[in-house]
């Protein structure tokens, strides 16, 4: 697997995602941090973006997934995301941060948040 990275971090969106039934009700906001391995050589040589990922449309189709059909789990959620990163072939290996700021944990907290790992 090669080093290089893209990361993308604080990508934000409301959603309806949660156990409790208010939580698929009123959108909250959630924070998204998405990291990808993948070789940037191609891109470095030729200077093209069409040789790499390009991180705005990428932004956009994570952020139609935060958006989009609400899931109980923040894991259900990575997942997906992750499997949205790892539709382009280019990408080896993404690691997606969800964050949920206002869960309702019930005592005071700074971030709740779940990371999921996945490779081709």
């Amino acid at each position: 697997m090669t080093a290089d990275r893209i990361t993308l971090r604080g990508l934000r969106g409301l959603g309806r995602h949660g156990v409790l039934p208010q939580e698929q009700e009123t959108p909250q906001p959630f924070v998204v941090d998405v990291v990808l391995s993948l070789d940037l050589a191609p891109a470095a040589r030729s200077d093209d973006v069409t040789e790499t990922v390009h991180y705005g449309e990428l932004a956009e189709r994570v952020v139609a997934v935060l958006e989009g059909k609400p899931v109980a789990l923040i894991e259900t959620l990575a997942a997906r995301i992750a499997h949205v990163c790892l539709e382009d072939p280019r990408v080896e290996q993404v690691e997606v941060t969800v964050h949920k700021p206002e869960a309702p944990v019930g005592v005071p907290f700074d971030d709740v948040a779940v990371t999921v790992v996945r490779s081709r």
